[in-house]
């Protein structure tokens, strides 16, 4: 499924599934010393065709998952769900996530995105809960959360199991937001631009 909606800056934006074409942003968002600063390492361009080949799997296997964000025909970056490929305590669970090029940042679209992927799931799935995690020291990450209205308790941050116990980025934060409270909080989304489906196709 694909979805398109119009940004409050008047950007075309839509989630849908990955192209072929979407390689050369996607590899250089993946690339970007910056971009990838809370994540392991920066990725090769072989490493990053690897992961969107995953990617699109994973959509046509679900008919849902971390999706493209194309704003003005260009791929910015992706949102969606995910199920962490890890055991932990709050695991099984479906994870919101996001990543995108750094010229797409402080615009709203990462905020856009992510109301349309809590949306689906929550509306289309019904998902009892999404959660979302990130390593402790990514302000920008946690604030976005926050904005979404996902909340955080401490007893539920967590030392990621797949990173070296030597690594400082293995201490992580764990936030959450129930289906309940997404319904109750329907009214304020409403007045963002409705999400509609749109089929754009591979």
């Amino acid at each position: 499924m694909d979805w398109a909606y119009k940004e409050m800056a008047n950007k075309s934006i839509s989630m849908r599934q990955w192209k072929d074409e979407d390689i050369e942003s996607f590899a250089e968002m993946n690339a970007d010393l910056e971009v990838m600063r809370f994540l392991p390492k920066p990725l090769t361009r072989a490493e990053s065709a690897e992961f969107m080949a995953r990617l699109c799997a994973r959509i046509d296997e679900r008919g849902w998952g971390l999706w493209a964000v194309e704003v003005d025909g260009i791929c910015a970056g992706f949102t969606g769900l995910a199920v962490p490929p890890f055991s932990a305590h709050f695991t099984p669970c479906v994870e919101i996530g996001w990543r995108f090029r750094r010229e797409y940042w402080g615009l709203s679209i990462a905020y856009s995105a992510a109301l349309a992927a809590e949306a689906f799931a929550f509306d289309k799935l019904k998902l009892p809960e999404l959660i979302s995690f990130t390593t402790a020291g990514n302000a920008r990450s946690r604030r976005l959360m926050e904005r979404l209205g996902l909340s955080r308790r401490e007893q539920d941050d967590f030392l990621h199991p797949v990173l070296p116990a030597e690594s400082p980025l293995r201490p992580h934060v764990l936030y959450r937001k129930r289906a309940i409270d997404w319904r109750e909080s329907a009214a304020d989304v409403a007045i963002l631009p409705a999400v509609r489906p749109k089929d754009t196709g591979r």
